[in-house]
């Protein structure tokens, strides 16, 4: 499975209202292994970053004079995503930008060059409901170091987003083959006799119980009210 995060840094925060990209970061995972086989574009606007935007990521006008504009990239960059699961944290903000970049050189939308993509900040509030789901609190939360991080950059944040999604996804990694393993030809099936096998039933304490049900609550929270439990009472 082909798999590339992706981020993006621009002028400001609104693709309609002129903002434009000006740094693509792309990491590419097989089969959960890092390859190498990363990507990153410094792209030449045409326009300056608003006074927030360039405190984010520091990439000044002068910088990006003499850097090529998306047009230029843009076959080399769609090529390089063809038919790939796109990771991205926050994909409605990003994937906004890029198809503005698509539709000015008068190309289809994003989605249409790629497998699927992937939103990771909805993924972590589905799992961590009421919670702080930025990349640097996921960062603090899973123990991936970003201590590196002093301004935003599309590359590095591409990065830490690739070791994030690998720690909100763990459990899946006994799933996995090793594609460079030329000896695996598929998952190798251990046959267990379960009906010699006797499993205690622990019933939860009294803390735990209303751990439980403040975890519960949280979710009912977060989802409006929305909850089945809920809904049901």
């Amino acid at each position: 499975m082909r798999q590339i995060f992706l981020d993006t840094e621009t002028t400001g925060l609104s693709a309609d209202n002129g903002d434009r990209v000006i740094e693509i970061g792309c990491v590419e995972l097989f089969n959960r292994k890092l390859t190498g086989n990363n990507k990153h574009f410094y792209l030449n606007p045409g326009r300056d970053s608003h006074e927030e935007a360039l405190k984010v990521h520091g990439i000044t006008t002068e910088f990006l004079k003499d850097k090529p504009k998306f047009a230029a990239v843009a076959d080399e960059f769609l090529a390089y995503l063809q038919d790939a699961e796109i990771v991205i944290h926050n994909a409605t903000f990003d994937v906004g930008f890029l198809n503005k970049e698509l539709e000015l050189i008068g190309r289809p939308r994003f989605k249409d060059y790629v497998a699927s993509v992937t939103d990771t900040l909805v993924m972590a509030k589905e799992m961590f409901p009421g919670k702080r789901n930025s990349l640097d609190a996921l960062c603090s939360r899973l123990g991936v170091d970003n201590s590196g991080r002093t301004l935003h950059g599309a590359l590095l944040d591409a990065e830490l987003l690739a070791d994030v999604y690998i720690n909100l996804t763990r459990g899946q990694d006994a799933l996995l083959i090793d594609a460079g393993s030329e000896e695996s030809t598929g998952p190798t099936v251990v046959q267990i006799d379960l009906s010699t096998i006797v499993l205690p039933v622990l019933a939860a304490n009294d803390l735990e119980v209303s751990a439980h049900d403040d975890v519960l609550k949280q979710i009912d929270k977060s989802s409006g009210g929305k909850t089945i439990w809920s809904l049901a009472a």
